[in-house]
């Protein structure tokens, strides 16, 4: 029995594509995702959120229900 696996080389660099983005969120979910916030004021939070101007009102707004909504922000 052959041990070999041919398959055409766009379909193996697509593979290998996915693979380095596989690698990268078990990357990301392997750190410390569910660990408690350094400021639990959601108040500071969103003040600092908003200095930045980089987050729109909506997305703000949003942030804030969830915020409210959570049991780790005050």
């Amino acid at each position: 029995m052959d041990s070999m696996v041919r398959i055409p080389k766009m379909e193996y660099h697509q593979l290998k594509r996915l693979a380095k983005r596989y690698q990268l969120l078990c990357g990301v979910f392997a750190a410390d995702a569910f660990e408690e916030p350094p400021i639990k004021n959601r108040n500071v939070v969103l003040k600092r959120l908003r200095e930045t101007g980089k987050y729109n009102e909506k997305f703000l707004g949003s942030l804030e229900q969830g915020m409210k909504e959570s049991r780790m922000f005050s």
